[in-house]
């Protein structure tokens, strides 16, 4: 089944922030993605109200809807929140994963290394955000789940604003010593690492750090496709 216009647009926008091709503070003008989407206004209003209520969106009366643009203040607050249910995801996911768990998860840090080579960071901020989402799924806790799948979509829009290069900031090795620590079942140490990991990205932030240089919204709205490579 052919997914509705508002669901085409929600889905659109979450994928471009969470590639960063749709930066903090872009405003998502109703005719441009009526166009854009093929649909009429009504459909646009609705999805717009859906992405607000998951906090990424703002609607702002008389202005139209903006990406939502986390303050610093606000930038702190998530990841505190991020820290508080991570820490428990861990505890919960701890003596949880399956062998093919920790096989997903070991091939999930090895995409993530080589798109970061490949200076592809689409992909690695992809890759990152599933690493975490999939300890989420093996914690088992849907309730948890959805509270991080929102806060790590806010979580990208900080980096996109206040990180110098939009990524992590913290040891590439991290990802690997916290499936090391979920694979042994070492519950504290998981719990700790998982700590320290986000720790490590909020200490990377840089909150005198300008925006970017804005896109079209059809660039920002529509991946590039990749060229095919020969066989």
């Amino acid at each position: 089944m052919k997914d509705s216009p508002e669901d085409q647009i929600v889905n659109a926008i979450l994928d471009a922030i969470s590639e960063q091709r749709l930066p903090a503070g872009t405003k998502l003008g109703e005719q441009a993605l009526s166009d854009l989407f093929s649909c009429n206004r009504a459909n646009v209003r609705r999805a717009l109200a859906s992405l607000a209520a998951q906090q990424v969106v703002e609607l702002r009366p008389n202005r139209g809807a903006f990406v939502m643009t986390p303050s610093p203040k606000e930038a702190r607050d998530i990841f505190q929140a991020r820290r508080a249910i991570e820490r428990t995801i861990a505890r919960h996911a701890s003596g949880q994963a399956s062998a093919e768990d920790i096989a997903f998860l070991r091939g999930n840090i090895q995409e993530e290394a080589e798109a970061r080579k490949a200076g592809d960071k689409p992909a690695e901020l992809r890759a990152s955000r599933q690493f975490h989402m999939r300890i989420a799924q093996i914690a088992g806790n849907l309730v948890l789940e959805r509270f991080l799948s929102e806060l790590t979509m806010r979580s990208t829009l900080i980096l996109g604003l206040y990180s110098p290069t939009g990524r992590s900031s913290c040891a590439e090795d991290e990802h690997d010593r916290i499936v090391d620590a979920l694979a042994a079942g070492s519950t504290d140490e998981l719990v700790r690492l998982a700590d320290e990991h986000l720790r490590h990205l909020e200490e990377g932030l840089n909150f005198d750090e300008p925006p970017a240089a804005p896109m079209s919204l059809r660039e920002q709205l529509i991946a590039p496709r990749k060229a095919p490579t020969a066989e």
